[in-house]
């Protein structure tokens, strides 16, 4: 086990030592890489193609991001440290032959670090101005998991794309018509995944091309090969593609969820009553109204809710070390990590004003008077009431959600949300529900002083009409 350590930190101060190397010049990547290749002469064809990706799309994306400078260019220069680490990774499997798991494990490990650089910081940064860039890249750069994707990679790479692509739409409705800059930073941004798409289906289209002749890759030979003296660079390697979401509900998790939701909607089902035991939140106990209270320090933590972090977890995951939030930040209404809070309730909004809902759970909110829009983001069994919103309401990452209109919306969107229930009010009976990847999505619409649920379609068939494609329902709705 301590000869594993030790090798473990020979292996990092190595990949500290290339990074050095590949951050000492701001000259041409490519000039770079061949330089380091020394007398060993041209690399890999492969290798020289992942280059010119490099040289192009990359660098412009680069150069993009300092334009924009603040929060982005910091982002965009760790995004720059992961695809240099991955050119080093290819350059190694040019040379070497393909490892044992046990050691793969291990070479890639460095870059899923940086991986998860890039997405703590976009966790760290939510009040940033600039934050749905950060979303952009942190929701897509695992890409760069395509390297231990096998028989499809480039079909992987073009999910995180597609996954990028509905936070820069956000970018491009803001900026638009105002910044071009913007503009030109999500074009050039998508634009990596394009040609990374491009390059991996011309030269890795099953999956990660290893050399056929050179040595079995180790993490021994990798570090023999550059504290020998040999220019070979041992690569800091790519990330192991993101696992699967833990499931929602165990066996015995299924009754405490029906339970749940059963209560949720008697609660909403009250209609106007509802508020009747909700909890007013007097001015001396918001936190932006009431500078005591931030003097004191961060709320206190929900006592329904152990912050705990597991004992056989190797790092505590930054969402149990934040303490629940409702305050008001600038125009935006700020909620987050609630437990178990059935009481949560806005007064004092107005139409200028925006509503964030993050990692809420068991929860449910009233919100009053008119607002511009609202979105519910990566939370679970939570409950949404508010009066109207003259935008959107949107539904994103989220599980078993509950909404009641009580006054009109225009549009509500659903995307990547497993469970969600709209009671619609008579009001926003023409509100349109705009859905993507989402399940088990049903609308309530008020009749006879109840209400009658409609199912949202989730499957589709598609007929070629002899000019175009049509596409309707599969299934038979009630």
């Amino acid at each position: 086990m301590a000869e594993t350590q030790v090798l473990m930190e020979r292996l990092e101060k190595a990949v500290i030592r290339l990074e050095s190397l590949f951050s000492d010049s701001h000259r041409s990547i490519g000039m770079e890489y061949r330089a380091l290749n020394g007398v060993n002469g041209g690399v890999a064809p492969y290798v020289e193609a992942f280059d010119r990706l490099l040289n192009g799309s990359v660098t412009e994306f680069l150069r993009n991001s300092k334009i924009l400078e603040g929060d982005v260019k910091i982002h965009a220069e760790m995004v720059r440290a992961a695809f240099q680490a991955q050119r080093a990774f290819l350059l190694l499997a040019s040379q070497y032959q393909e490892p044992q798991e046990s050691e793969m494990a291990v070479l890639l490990k460095p870059i899923s670090d940086k991986i998860q650089e890039i997405q703590t910081f976009r966790e760290r940064n939510r009040g940033s101005k600039m934050f749905n860039h950060l979303s952009a890249v942190s929701e897509s750069i695992p890409a760069l998991g395509w390297i231990t994707v096998s028989p499809k990679p480039g079909p992987y790479v073009k999910e995180m794309n597609d996954a990028a692509t509905f936070y820069t739409n956000r970018v491009l409705k803001d900026y638009k018509n105002s910044d071009l800059r913007h503009v030109d930073w999500v074009k050039s941004y998508l634009n990596i995944w394009t040609e990374l798409q491009a390059y991996i289906k011309e030269h890795h289209t099953t999956g990660l091309t290893w050399s056929k002749t050179g040595p079995i890759a180790s993490t021994a030979s990798v570090l023999s090969t550059l504290t020998s003296g040999q220019c070979l660079p041992p690569p800091p390697p790519p990330p192991l593609p993101p696992g699967p979401p833990p499931p929602f509900d165990t066996e015995s998790g299924k009754d405490e969820a029906t339970t749940a939701r059963s209560a949720l909607f008697a609660q909403l089902n009250q209609g106007e009553a509802i508020t009747k035991g909700l909890r007013h939140v007097s001015d001396d106990q918001k936190t932006h109204k009431n500078p005591n209270l931030r003097a004191q320090g961060p709320p206190v933590r929900s006592p329904t809710k152990s912050h705990t972090p597991s004992p056989t977890s190797p790092k505590t995951s930054p969402q149990q070390i934040h303490s629940p939030l409702l305050e008001l930040e600038g125009k935006k209404w700020r909620v987050e990590y609630q437990e178990n809070q059935n009481d949560l309730i806005i007064t004092d909004t107005e139409l200028k004003q925006v509503a964030y809902i993050f990692k809420c759970n068991k929860s449910t909110l009233q919100m009053k008077g008119k607002i511009n829009s609202i979105t519910i983001d990566n939370c679970k069994k939570f409950g949404l009431v508010f009066d109207n919103v003259v935008g959107i309401v949107e539904v994103i990452n989220s599980k078993d959600i509950q909404i009641q209109v009580m006054g009109r919306v225009p549009t509500i969107s659903i995307n990547k949300t497993e469970g969600c229930h709209i009671y619609l009010s008579e009001e926003s009976l023409d509100c349109e529900i705009v859905s993507a990847k989402s399940s088990e999505m049903n609308i309530l619409i008020p009749q006879n002083a109840d209400y009658k649920e409609f199912p949202v379609p989730e499957q589709f068939k598609t007929a070629w009409d002899g000019s175009k494609l049509v596409t309707e329902p599969a299934e038979i709705m009630g």
